[in-house]
């Protein structure tokens, strides 16, 4: 009989994650289906990105 291995569920992997790297800012989203999106901005485009979520969330 062949062995299974374990079922996980289908979480993000681990929490959201914004790093500097270099010149730019990677952000590391953990999606519902499993697996992160990751995206590189500069610092003009990630601040425009805060000031949007911040008029959305209140």
């Amino acid at each position: 009989m062949a062995r299974m291995a374990a079922m996980k569920p289908r979480t993000g992997d681990g929490p959201l994650e914004v790093t500097k790297e270099g010149r730019g800012i990677v952000m590391r989203v953990p999606l519902e289906g499993g697996g992160r999106l990751v995206v590189e901005m500069s610092a003009i485009e990630a601040s425009e990105l805060g000031d949007a979520l911040k008029a959305v969330a209140g």
